[in-house]
């Protein structure tokens, strides 16, 4: 199916080392392929089914150059730096206005307002979508009341792209985005921080809003003895309780400077869905945020930037939404991935401590070049341009052509003989693959 259908588009290929063109540009050839659930049309597929293995998306330019994938929608920039997008436009994410009708949303189209920018590279979360321009400039679009568009004080909504002027003069490079919060990396290894920075997901950066904000009690509901009271009280206490947290929520409504790295350089950066990992240059893996599951690998408070202590060397950072990932090496060569926290599915892909960083076997001595996670999947792209997944296969996310979960990594062995991936994301439940045939 995948070579009829690239000689429809009249691709072809040719190979000097890794770089691969066609009679215009090195893009010409590229497929986007997709696979997972697809309940909110981010698989840009017409059937608007779950696909269980990885399926070609036919309503894309041919110039792809990269991908990114939100919680529940799908980027895609190509080589004259136009952006695409499909899956969940609840909040505008897409880029469409408030006029695209449900049963649209799985159809790629052009992001509206880009017109007069030129896309290198593009970054989401569940809720906001964001666009770097070949200037550096960082635009972002989308809903968020926790503050994740980084366009000032109480501005929750953002229909078209806007530029972040807290941002301007800086050269973006990476933007990485949790559920509320984001850290953006600039080319010369800055840090800036910015959303909702509640457990310290930001690091210290926001301790000052956080200790102005008043605890929430739920009255009358005791933790130590039962209460007489019936349990429809006390359940319509616990939302109102919530909605009177949501009134103080500690947030950064601009970006900030990640003033606690003391002067270090960041080389990598990945956000789960409360938590933070930050790389930087001279190898300190450092992490921060909510520790629920054990995903920030230390066993010391989480309000904090602090490192991670490990004997492993990471080179760069992948993160699910309860676990974290990192590729390691030695002596300038990746040698293997390791993982910790969040381990319901098998996500880990390993056995041992869930809390404490430890390499994934199963990869048969492959050469990983990058690794990502979803909600409790895991994704993995080795030197050879090949994939290997692990976790959960509820609705086809490992694309092995089954619901089947995964202890350990497997190679995606359903893509065609000279097929290569040169670039594999996740969203919460569903894949992209950028490959060449």
């Amino acid at each position: 199916m995948l070579v009829a259908f690239l000689k429809r588009r009249g691709l072809s290929r040719s190979m000097s080392g890794c770089e691969y063109c066609t009679s215009s540009s090195r893009g010409g050839v590229l497929l986007l392929l997709s696979f997972g659930d697809s309940s909110n049309g981010a698989l840009g597929l017409p059937s608007g089914a779950d696909a269980y293995e990885p399926t070609p998306i036919s309503a894309l330019p041919p110039h792809i150059s990269s991908v990114a994938a939100g919680h529940y929608h799908s980027l895609a920039v190509t080589l004259e730096g136009e952006l695409w997008a499909w899956g969940r436009n609840q909040e505008f994410q897409l880029g469409r206005g408030l006029s695209a009708p449900r049963d649209s949303w799985n159809q790629p189209k052009r992001v509206e307002g880009l017109d007069k920018v030129r896309v290198k590279a593009a970054f989401a979360s569940g809720v906001v979508s964001t666009a770097i321009g070949d200037d550096g400039s960082l635009w972002v679009w989308g809903k968020s009341k926790r503050g994740q568009l980084g366009l000032g004080k109480e501005v929750t909504e953002a229909i078209v792209p806007s530029r972040v002027e807290a941002l301007a003069g800086e050269d973006i490079v990476k933007v990485s985005l949790g559920w509320g919060h984001a850290l953006a990396q600039t080319r010369d290894g800055k840090l800036f921080g910015w959303g909702y920075s509640a457990e310290g997901r930001l690091g210290q950066i926001g301790e000052s809003l956080e200790a102005s904000s008043p605890p929430i009690t739920i009255s009358g509901v005791s933790r130590t003895t039962r209460d007489s009271r019936s349990m429809v009280e006390v359940a319509e206490n616990v939302v109102l309780g919530q909605i009177e947290k949501e009134k103080n929520m500690p947030i950064i409504w601009e970006p900030c400077l990640v003033q606690e790295l003391h002067g270090r350089e960041v080389s990598d950066v990945a956000c789960g869905l409360d938590h933070s990992l930050v790389l930087c240059c001279d190898g300190t893996l450092l992490s921060c945020g909510n520790n629920t599951y054990g995903q920030l690998g230390r066993a010391t408070e989480g309000q904090k930037l602090l490192p991670i202590d490990m004997s492993f060397c990471p080179v760069s950072l992948g993160s699910g939404l309860g676990h974290s990932l990192a590729v390691c090496g030695n002596a300038g060569e990746t040698t293997g991935i390791i993982s910790w926290g969040w381990n319901c599915s098998s996500q880990l892909g390993r056995q041992g401590l869930e809390n404490s960083p430890g390499l994934v076997e199963g990869l048969d001595g492959e050469r990983p070049v990058s690794v990502c996670g979803g909600r409790v999947h895991s994704i993995a792209l080795t030197s050879k341009r090949e994939v290997w997944v692990w976790g959960c296969g509820k609705s086809g996310r490992l694309g092995l052509g089954s619901s089947c979960d995964e202890v350990e990594p497997t190679l995606l062995n359903s893509l065609n003989n000279g097929m290569e991936v040169l670039q594999a994301v996740s969203g919460f439940d569903h894949n992209l693959l950028l490959v060449t045939e």
